[in-house]
């Protein structure tokens, strides 16, 4: 959909895209309508060659006109594959290719309805950098309290297993990381403007969107770090257990060794004198729960278990 900037709001250009001398113009449109829209709009064609194809987010300064590809996480799960935006700027277009973004519907729907005095296309681009953002902070704030009642549950012995839960996490944490990185190499990059493409008013809101970024990024490195000592900790408490329980089995083979010595030793096959005694095997049975009694009463003395 190809839009007129007039005064203070977008107005839709009805029928082919045709951009006339003097105006300004903002177009969005899916990656399969760019095949058809780009001779029209004088994309070049290795430009929109490489908007086809997946790759990392970046940002390319070419003769007169900016290139950026932005691989976005899905903002309702973070395992899922990124959503790829690709933007296209030049003194008199703005154009945003991709398949689905709620950040720029929401931004066309509020500038069709609204408007944004002295709206401008540095404008609308730093609207959409600033939209991408907007609620992170929620977002990583949700992050907080999974990790926090992770480690309750360990301290409290309410979650026996969470090794999925910590791998869960982890994944979700590391792509935001490499989302945050990408993102603010992007921002900075926008800053420099070697194409003088954004007035300098613009070029200062988006220094606090390259502060806004870099502070997520950090935040995010500190929830792995928590995440980490989460995952330590309940690595700690496993080894406890299994100490508890290499523990027990010592326990039980030394209360059953002597019984194993008397077992083994009256299995001989060879006559004795106790066998021919009437209180021979009461006092074998009696010497057994003896010694089983002492070792218990020892172990307990000792407060080995």
């Amino acid at each position: 959909m190809l839009y007129r900037l007039e005064e203070d709001r977008l107005v839709r250009v009805e029928g082919s895209p045709v951009l006339e001398e003097g105006n300004f113009y903002f177009c969005t449109m899916g990656f399969g309508e760019l095949p058809s829209m780009s001779a029209a709009l004088d994309i070049n064609e290795k430009i929109a060659e490489e908007c086809m194809r997946l790759g990392i987010s970046k940002l390319d300064n070419h003769n007169g006109y900016d290139y950026m590809a932005l691989n976005v996480p899905h903002e309702n799960n973070l395992l899922k594959p990124s959503q790829r935006v690709c933007i296209y700027f030049r003194p008199n277009l703005l154009v945003m290719i991709y398949n689905h973004s709620k950040v720029i519907h929401n931004i066309i729907d509020a500038l069709e309805k609204e408007g944004m005095p002295g709206i401008t296309l540095p404008r609308i681009l730093y609207t959409f950098f600033d939209q991408l953002t907007y609620d992170d902070t929620i977002l990583l704030g949700h992050l907080e309290q999974e990790v926090s009642s992770l480690e309750e549950g360990l301290i409290t012995s309410r979650k026996v297993d969470c090794i999925k839960e910590i791998v869960h996490l982890r994944k979700q944490l590391l792509t935001l990381k490499r989302y945050y990185e990408q993102l603010y190499d992007i921002t900075s990059l926008i800053e420099e403007d070697p194409n003088n493409l954004l007035d300098p008013h613009t070029l200062k809101h988006f220094h606090r969107v390259s502060i806004r970024v870099d502070r997520l990024f950090h935040s995010v490195l500190n929830l792995r770090d928590y995440v980490t000592e989460v995952r330590e900790a309940y690595q700690a408490q496993v080894d406890i257990n299994l100490n508890q329980l290499m523990k027990l089995f010592t326990v039980i083979t030394t209360i059953c060794l002597p019984l194993t010595l008397i077992a083994g030793w009256y299995g001989m096959n060879f006559p004795m004198p106790e066998y021919t005694s009437s209180i021979g095997y009461p006092m074998v049975i009696a010497l057994s729960v003896v010694i089983v009694v002492w070792v218990i009463a020892y172990f307990r003395k000792n407060n080995w278990f």
